[in-house]
């Protein structure tokens, strides 16, 4: 596949130059963080793969980058004023760390609904939180309000050359650390990361693929792109970049540099967060994962190549990481639940436990059921949640449970 032209336009709002200044400005203040070769990831796409673990940041999320270079910016009185953002997410908690840090007042506007852990998060690092509104929209709305009210200076957390000069230093930091990458894959929410990734690819003496990802659900850099209309709305994992409104200076970038958008599903989302924990032992949030997502999903696209991504965030809940491991066991095969019909008799579970113990299987819970069945009074349905190696393994049980005249079915799966 052809690349898209190797220099930026010049009319093109943000320049190699302007991310070089912009990693001498934040040498120092941010985590130079490590680009890891993964042997196991590389066999299991087929591909060379590299990580940028921007999970390492001190807040967790390469966010502290462009916030950092704009706050460096700002004269001595647009520093006593103060800043402010509207955002729930890693913009907030990189925006108000830095300011504190740095002595500036910080605002960060997020609605009413917003999770009691990242607004406590957040005013740990020193920022003062308004909740406002029941949607993302209407926090905004409120913090330009207060913009012009008090003389803030807001800071928007993709639209902003400033923003995008400091996010393209994690691809700088990528390139120099791995010279040999041939092809880029970014996650894609507003688009500052993947805007400031392409001035960087396309500055370099030779091609560079750059390609976006998003998720399926919120699909609104593509639809610009592609002069597309499919909806962006649901529930996705990859919260960091459910992003319905792309910003206008990051799609002017996208399209003159972005070779092309992925859209990955949440089966592969999960599955990539799963794998790097398991495989990397690294802890990365949905939008993070969704680099290796794009891998999982076409992997004769990426065959061959030496492909670099960017691991942009850790912050996840750890129940809902809970929640993701245990599905992805679930789908492996290695955690099932099945239920059994069993004879109202004693020794009935006895000899299913049996079966169980002889095939090696590890039995977690038991759940009989004699009332809310269709079964006859005598009836009983048991529901057993077992652990096994693998898919193999569990279908050697199954075919052992039935050889032994037990009607067995699968409770499936999310």
């Amino acid at each position: 596949m052809a690349t898209k032209a190797a220099n930026a336009p010049a009319s093109l709002p943000v320049s190699i130059d302007d991310v070089r200044a912009a990693a001498q400005r934040i040498s120092g203040a941010v985590v130079r963080t490590p680009t890891l070769h993964s042997r196991t990831l590389s066999q299991l796409t087929g591909t060379n793969v590299y990580l940028k673990f921007e999970n390492l940041q001190f807040t967790a999320a390469y966010k502290e980058r462009g916030a950092l270079n704009t706050l460096l910016q700002l004269d001595a009185e647009a520093r006593a004023k103060g800043v402010i953002a509207a955002s729930a997410g890693n913009h907030a908690q990189g925006l108000a760390y830095h300011a504190t840090r740095l002595g500036i007042p910080s605002t960060i506007v997020m609605p009413k609904n917003t999770p009691i852990v990242k607004v406590t998060q957040t005013e740990g690092h020193g920022a003062n939180v308004v909740l406002h509104g029941e949607t993302f929209d209407a926090a905004y709305a409120h913090s330009r309000e207060l913009e012009a009210e008090r003389g803030f200076t807001f800071i928007h957390p993709f639209d902003d050359p400033r923003v995008i000069a400091g996010q393209g230093t994690a691809t700088l930091e990528l390139l120099e650390d791995v010279p040999g990458i041939d092809t880029l894959v970014v996650p894609i929410g507003g688009g500052g990361l993947i805007s400031g990734a392409s001035v960087v690819a396309k500055a370099q003496d030779r091609p560079i693929e750059v390609l976006g990802v998003q998720a399926e659900l919120y699909p609104s850099m593509y639809n610009r792109v592609h002069h597309t209309e499919m909806p962006c709305a649901g529930d996705t994992l990859a919260e960091g970049i459910a992003v319905k409104y792309p910003g206008n200076v990051t799609a002017k970038i996208v399209e003159a540099l972005v070779d092309d958008i992925v859209l990955v599903g949440e089966r592969r989302l999960e599955e990539a967060v799963s794998l790097l924990l398991q495989i990397e032992k690294t802890v990365v949030e949905g939008a993070g994962a969704a680099g290796l997502a794009a891998l999982l999903s076409e992997p004769e696209r990426f065959k061959g190549k030496t492909v670099g991504t960017i691991l942009c965030g850790g912050n996840i809940d750890t129940r809902l990481l809970a929640n993701v491991l245990l599905r992805d066991l679930a789908r492996s095969g290695r955690l099932a639940r099945l239920r059994i019909r069993l004879q109202d008799r004693p020794g009935a579970l006895f000899h299913v436990a049996r079966i169980f113990h002889e095939q090696g299987v590890n039995i977690i819970e038991v759940y009989h059921q004699r009332v809310f069945t269709s079964l006859p009074a005598k009836g009983l349905v048991t529901d057993i949640e077992c652990e096994t190696r693998d898919r193999n393994h569990l279908d050697r049980l199954i075919t052992a449970l039935r050889r032994a005249q037990y009607e067995v079915s699968m409770v499936e799966s999310a």
